[in-house]
């Protein structure tokens, strides 16, 4: 089976459904975060709103329900977690101080996952806000200011500062390595390296990466 997204037809997640116990409740609340209006329909006994937040590309969609099935950690994307939750607060919204992980993003596995306060090393992706409508479900605001290479479908591969920091990370990485290998090719380490960052692996994961080609891969080639 291949993985490979290139040869992919396109799959746009666009539509969140869940339902509400109130529809006209929940479609003032989410007017009143200024979301955008989509359609409201009534077909027999059923009612369904659809609503996008700015400048999304996926929406949600909610019908008349008894809100016992309320939908978690909803995640909206933010660059800018003070601002955002200063906006949901002016609107009259209940928002949680901003906290981070324990274990790291979404990890509610461990004991007392949310830690108050911001990511303490300030990384993209581990910061948090979260707020909850009339029903229950609720929402994660994720601050997001880098993303990582390659994370958006049609960006550019990489564009040349982007490229300067990945290459100046790779170097530091490389260098553990170059002390306590033989003499190798840097280019054959830093390949797999930065194929790895590119797919999304942290330079942990990457590093690794690059290990295990320099280890399975290189000595196959030299032959």
């Amino acid at each position: 089976m291949s993985s490979n997204p290139v040869n992919s037809p396109d799959m746009k997640l666009e539509v969140v459904l869940f339902s509400v116990s109130d529809v006209d409740r929940a479609k003032a609340f989410y007017e009143n975060l200024g979301w955008r209006l989509d359609i409201d329909i009534a077909v027999g006994d059923f009612r369904g709103v659809q609503m996008t937040p700015p400048n999304s590309e996926a929406s949600i969609i909610f019908g008349n329900g008894d809100g016992s099935g309320s939908v978690q950690n909803l995640v909206l994307a933010v660059d800018d977690l003070d601002a955002a939750r200063k906006d949901l607060i002016d609107r009259g919204v209940n928002v949680s101080e901003i906290f981070h992980y324990a274990g790291g993003p979404f990890n509610n596995a461990v004991e007392n996952p949310r830690v108050n306060g911001r990511d303490p090393e300030g990384r993209s992706y581990f910061s948090f806000a979260s707020f909850e409508d009339p029903d229950g479900n609720l929402w994660l605001l994720q601050e997001i200011t880098t993303r990582f290479p390659d994370r958006l479908w049609d960006s550019p591969r990489t564009d040349v500062a982007t490229l300067a920091t990945l290459l100046r990370e790779t170097a530091e990485h490389h260098d553990s390595y170059e002390k306590t290998h033989a003499e190798h090719h840097w280019w054959d380490w830093y390949a797999p390296y930065l194929s790895a960052r590119q797919n999304g692996s942290s330079p942990e994961e990457a590093a690794v990466a690059a290990d295990r080609y320099m280890e399975e891969v290189v000595p196959v080639l030299s032959r």
